[in-house]
């Protein structure tokens, strides 16, 4: 008797662990052809500072642990991304003739490094301009590659230098980066504020990129910058790599207020995978230090040999193997995303990683691991349909929105 009571016991167990696995598989599953299905988008990379590399093949699949690269074509095939921004960054300099020069000059390499490293791996990729590109190119399975300014600094005080990036492929501009410039006030700056938001020249970007159907990235910005842009913008905005404050206190986050009233105008927060900025992780020691003599050693970026800022990435990838970054997970991720979703409604939240620009969370450490965030929004309950929102169709709708305006400006409507 207790020979049979165990055998049923066994069967038993058996049976809810056959159960159990097969639920995980099913939801496992459901996820995979979702993330197949939806319009992936990435609307924040830094890959072309990689692009400017000798050493570096965007059509190659390079190792994450060992070069810090993120993307790359073979693991957005991968990781089923369908569209990606490239952003053409140039860090804060001198705000004077030269200065502008500099940055207008490395910006210019930056539209062309992106260009040639494209048509060279034309059989998977090509650039795109508008937003029906990412469905016309994902349906002829080529991957999808934008291009936004990360940091209005190249434009310098030259209004008329947006009709030449634009023209270059531009489609959004994030106005400042980590210091003020003459467009608006950083949420980061340690001087504080010089303009007390948007500049009467930012006020006359915004304006224009309106004209030319640019969509403003408000990433970075101060928090008067932000409300000065929805109070100037006639078309919807966005934060192209922000999270929450609520749930990380840091500056570069939007506070609910801020939600709400991009929600309001019709925006979309692009949610970012940075770790600093997902989750308040305590500092490794070591690695601070380590970072802070290198940037000691190279404390004027903007005006190094392009040898000098060469040795600077090997240097910075160096370190990054030798002391790995503490990392937020996908959970947290998502974490952000519910709460986005609470306060200002699912259709205004969407992805941009970061990614080879310091985006990297536990689960989705490189652009082939992006299913797994798709994984725990199913796990979480979200719908094929609110997946397919955030994954790009709230950015997408921004984007049509602001190309319809410019449209209509330019035809004096």
């Amino acid at each position: 008797m207790k020979i049979q009571i165990i055998k049923l016991w066994v069967v038993f167990f058996a049976g809810i662990m056959v159960c159990f696995c097969s639920r995980n598989a099913s939801v496992e599953e459901r996820a995979a052809k979702i993330h197949q299905k939806v319009l992936t988008i990435d609307t924040h990379t830094d890959t072309p500072l990689r692009l400017l590399r000798d050493d570096f093949d965007l059509g190659i699949r390079h190792d994450p642990r060992q070069t810090n690269s993120k993307v790359d074509l073979p693991r957005m095939i991968e990781g089923g991304l369908d569209a990606v921004f490239f952003a053409v960054f140039v860090g804060q300099g001198e705000r004077n003739a030269a200065g502008n020069a500099r940055a207008k000059e490395r910006a210019l390499r930056i539209f062309e490094a992106i260009q040639k490293s494209v048509e060279a791996n034309a059989h998977l990729a090509e650039l795109a301009f508008s937003a029906d590109d990412a469905y016309r190119l994902e349906k002829s399975g080529k991957r999808a590659i934008y291009i936004g300014m990360e940091n209005g600094y190249p434009i310098g005080n030259d209004l008329t230098l947006l009709k030449t990036f634009y023209d270059l492929g531009t489609r959004y501009i994030t106005l400042c980066h980590t210091r003020n410039n003459d467009i608006c006030d950083s949420s980061t700056d340690p001087a504080g504020a010089e303009h007390n938001g948007l500049s009467h020249f930012g006020e006359e970007v915004v304006a224009e990129m309106n004209r030319l159907g640019m969509i403003v990235d408000v990433s970075h910005i101060s928090d008067s910058a932000f409300y000065d842009v929805l109070r100037v913008s006639r078309a919807p905005v966005m934060a192209s790599h922000s999270c929450t404050r609520v749930l990380c206190d840091n500056p570069r986050n939007l506070d609910d207020a801020m939600l709400k009233t991009l929600a309001a105008r019709g925006g979309v927060i692009q949610m970012c995978i940075l770790s600093d900025y997902v989750k308040q992780i305590e500092p490794d020691s070591q690695r601070v230090a380590a970072f802070e003599t290198l940037r000691e050693k190279f404390n004027r970026f903007d005006q190094m040999s392009e040898e000098e800022q060469q040795e600077l990435r090997r240097e910075w990838d160096r370190l990054n193997r030798e002391f790995p970054r503490p990392l937020a997970t996908v959970s947290d991720v998502v974490d952000h995303i519910d709460h986005i979703v609470k306060v200002a409604g699912i259709d205004h939240v969407g992805i941009g990683t970061d990614f080879d620009g310091g985006g990297a969370v536990e689960g989705c450490y490189d652009v082939s691991e992006m299913g797994n965030i798709t994984l725990e929004l199913v796990r979480r309950g979200y719908s094929e349909e609110q997946i397919r929102k955030i994954w790009g169709g709230n950015f997408m709708r921004v984007f049509r929105e602001v190309e319809r305006i410019a449209r209509e400006a330019q035809s004096g409507v």
